[in-house]
This record gives C-alpha cells, structure tokens and sequence, in this order.
C-alpha cells in the first residue's frame, strides 16, 4: 500500500479547501415586514406573495412591506503561484544548500566486479557423485 489512508483523507481535504476558497456564494433573503421568510443560495429568494399582485394597475401605488436582501460572499479571483524568482535571496541560497546536500546524500553503488569473469571452469571428466555413489535425498 504506498500511500496510507491518512495520507489520501489529506489530500482530498486540501484540495476541497483551493475549491471552497476560489468559489464565490451569492445568498438571497427575503423578509416580509421584519420577518424572514426565504434563504435561497445561488437561486433567487422565493416571494411571499403580497407584493404586486395587480400588475395592470399601475395607478394603484402602495408601499411594500416585504425587502429582498443579497450578501455576496466573493472568494479568491486567482491563486497567486510563487516562483523561484520572488524569493528573497536568503531562501534562495537555503533552498540551493538543501538540494546541494540531499543530492549528495545518497552514494552510488560500487562497480560490481566479477573476479573470474576471464576464467572457464574446468572440464569434467568423471561424474563423481555417481562413482562415490553419494546422492541426495
């Protein structure tokens, strides 16, 4: 198992956060006198029904009581991503060091030589398991 569960819950978690951080919510609400009768998200408030119920009468002027309000949340327009370049210098040559020292941390492996690579064994002239009659079980 390469990576552990732990390690999957972490990185699903972090990756929901860059979402909810870039998404931007619009929330209506609808109030009818000081009372607050809808709450809609990404949808518009649903309307008590008390408002302009006659629109042909135009002549007919009266004040409403019911108020719509919208609060919008805006979320991050773009993630800013660091290059080298904007570090300060410092960093810089901390980060050179560090790659400087893991990259030598690790030594490659020696040579593997073979000392009888240039010598063949020798012939065999007589089966000698057979003629000192030694087998195995």
């Amino acid at each position: 198992m390469k990576f552990s569960f732990l390690n999957r819950t972490i990185a699903v978690t972090l990756s929901f956060l860059v979402l909810f951080s870039t998404l931007s919510i619009a929330i209506e609400k609808h109030f009818c006198g000081g009372t607050l009768v809808d709450v809609a998200i990404f949808t518009k408030a649903k309307k008590c029904g008390t408002e302009m119920q006659d629109m042909n009468q135009s002549e007919i002027v009266k004040k409403s009581c019911c108020k719509d309000e919208t609060e919008i949340i805006n979320g991050q327009d773009e993630l800013k991503i660091n290059s080298f370049d904007d570090l300060p210098s410092i960093q810089k040559q901390i980060l050179i060091a560090f790659n400087f020292s893991y990259i030598n941390l690790f030594e490659g492996l020696p040579k593997k030589t073979i000392p009888h690579r240039d010598y063949s064994p020798p012939e065999i002239v007589k089966d000698i398991h057979v003629l000192d009659e030694t087998y195995l079980i």
